[in-house]
C-alpha cells in the first residue's frame, strides 16, 4: 500500500505520539506530502506554537480547526441532556472529541484529496475505534494508518528515544509523561504511577491538577452558583446569560477552585481491557447535578425511569465511537421530547469537592405543594389509599393464601 500513499492527512495534536509520526510516515511511506489538522475543541494553550513544530518536522501545512461551538452544542448539550454517564462516574470528555475532530479531518482530506488518513491512536485503545468509526461513516473508502498497529516501537520510552533520534521537541519528559487529553470539558490523566490501581492519585502534587485544585485545598467558605436552564440547554449562571462555551469555561473555574469534578476510575474499554484513569471535569460536573435536579421536578415519572435507562445505551454509544449512527439520533429525538419542560433555575451550594442542593424552580414543575404537604389539604382524600392499597397487592395477597393451603 505505501507506494499508493502520496499525500496523507494526519490528525494532529502535537502530542508525543503525533509528532513523530510525520517523519515515520515520511520514511515508510515514500516521502508522502503530509498535512496535519488540529481540531480545536478547547485545548488552550497546547495549540501554541503546533505549525511552526509541524512544518519543522516535515508536514507541508496544519489546519487549526476552531470546532468549539460545535463541540459544545451538538456534542456536549445533548450529551448533558441524556444524562449519559459512562460506567456511573465517567463524563465522556475525551469520547465525544473524537468524532467532532475525526469527521473534520474527513472533509478536510476529501478537499486535499488524499489518498490515507492517519492518526495516533493506539491499538488497545478506544480512541482508534471512534476515529476509524467516523471515518467510515463519511469516506468508507478512505485508507486508514495507524502506526501503532505498524510500526516497531512498544512504549512511550521507544517513541521519546525515536523522538530525540529525529529532533523532534517534546514538551514531556520521561519521568512525567503522562498520557493526558484536554479539552474544553475536561482533562484525563493515564499512565505512570496511575496504572497501579493500588495508587493513590498525586492530587495535591504541584502540577498533577490543571483544571483545579483538591478538596483538601478548597476554600473553608462555600460557595453559591445558580445556573438557568432552557429545554435541558444550559443558558446562564448566576443571572447572566452566556453561550455555551462561555458558560462552561465560567463553571470550571468556579467547579476547580472548589475542588468539584474530580473522578478516579478503573473503566472498561471498548476493547476488552480494564483501564485506570483520572478525570478532572469541574465544570461538567455541576451541570450534570444540576441538570439531574431540574430534571426531578420537571418530568413525570414513567418518562425520567425510561430516560435513565436509555442513558445507560446512550452513553455506551457516544464511548464505543457510534455517534454518527441512526440508534444514536433516535435516542437524540426521544431525549429532546424529554427536555421540553426542563427550563428552570437550580441552585447549588459548592464545598470542598462537595454539591449541595440549594434550591430548584421551574415554571413546568410538576410539584404541586398543596397535594404534597404534611399539612391538611382539601385536593387529596386519604381514603383513596385504602383501595389502591387492595388492588395493588392482590397477587401477593392471593399467592400468601395459596401457599397457606399448599402447606407452605
Amino acid at each position: 500500500m505505501a507506494n499508493k500513499i502520496k499525500k496523507v492527512v494526519l490528525a494532529y495534536s502535537g502530542g508525543l505520539d503525533t509528532s513523530i509520526i510525520i517523519p515515520w510516515l515520511k520514511e515508510n511511506y515514500d516521502n508522502c506530502e503530509v498535512i496535519a489538522v488540529s481540531g480545536d475543541v478547547g485545548q488552550g494553550t497546547e495549540l501554541d506554537g503546533l505549525e511552526e513544530k509541524a512544518i519543522k518536522t516535515g508536514a507541508s501545512k496544519l489546519y487549526i480547526e476552531d470546532l468549539k461551538k460545535e463541540f459544545v452544542e451538538e456534542f456536549i448539550f445533548p450529551t448533558l441532556k441524556a444524562g449519559a454517564v459512562y460506567e456511573n462516574k465517567y463524563l465522556l470528555g475525551t469520547s465525544f472529541a473524537r468524532p467532532i475532530i475525526a469527521k473534520r479531518i474527513v472533509e478536510i482530506a476529501l478537499a486535499e484529496g488524499a489518498d490515507a488518513i492517519c492518526h495516533g491512536c493506539t491499538g488497545k485503545g478506544n480512541d482508534q475505534v471512534r476515529f476509524e468509526l467516523t471515518i467510515k461513516a463519511f469516506a468508507p473508502d478512505m485508507a486508514i494508518i495507524a502506526p501503532w498497529r505498524e510500526w516497531e516501537l512498544k512504549s512511550r520510552d521507544d517513541e521519546i528515544d525515536y523522538a530525540e533520534a529525529h529532533n523532534v521537541p517534546l514538551k514531556i519528559n520521561r519521568e512525567t509523561n503522562y498520557s493526558k487529553d484536554k479539552n474544553l470539558w475536561h482533562l484525563s490523566h493515564e499512565g505512570l504511577d496511575l496504572e497501579n490501581p493500588a495508587n493513590e492519585p498525586q492530587y495535591n502534587k504541584p502540577g498533577f491538577l490543571e483544571m483545579g485544585v483538591s478538596p483538601e485545598m478548597a476554600p473553608d467558605k462555600a460557595t453559591y452558583v445558580t445556573i438557568h436552564f432552557e429545554k435541558g440547554v444550559p443558558t446562564a449562571v448566576d443571572g447572566v446569560e452566556m453561550d455555551g462555551i462561555a458558560l462552561i469555561t465560567k463553571l470550571n473555574e468556579i467547579g476547580g477552585a472548589n475542588g468539584i469534578g474530580l473522578t478516579d476510575i478503573v473503566e472498561n474499554r471498548l476493547v476488552g481491557m480494564k483501564s485506570r484513569g483520572v478525570y478532572e471535569t469541574p465544570g461538567g460536573t455541576i451541570l450534570y447535578h444540576a441538570h439531574e435536579v431540574l430534571e426531578t421536578i420537571c418530568i413525570d415519572k414513567a418518562t425520567q425511569r425510561m430516560k435513565q435507562k436509555l442513558a445507560i445505551d446512550f452513553a455506551d454509544l457516544v464511548y464505543n465511537g457510534q455517534w454518527y449512527t441512526p440508534v444514536r439520533e433516535a435516542l437524540s429525538a426521544f431525549v429532546d421530547k424529554t427536555q421540553e419542560a426542563v427550563t428552570g433555575d437550580v441552585k447549588l451550594k459548592l464545598y470542598k469537592g462537595n454539591m449541595i442542593n440549594a434550591g430548584v424552580t421551574s415554571p413546568y414543575t410538576l410539584y404541586d405543594e398543596e397535594v404534597a404537604t404534611f399539612d391538611e389539604d382539601e385536593v387529596y382524600d386519604q381514603n383513596d389509599s385504602a383501595g389502591f392499597i387492595n388492588l395493588f397487592g392482590l397477587p401477593i395477597k392471593v399467592k400468601a393464601k395459596l401457599d397457606a393451603k399448599r402447606g407452605k
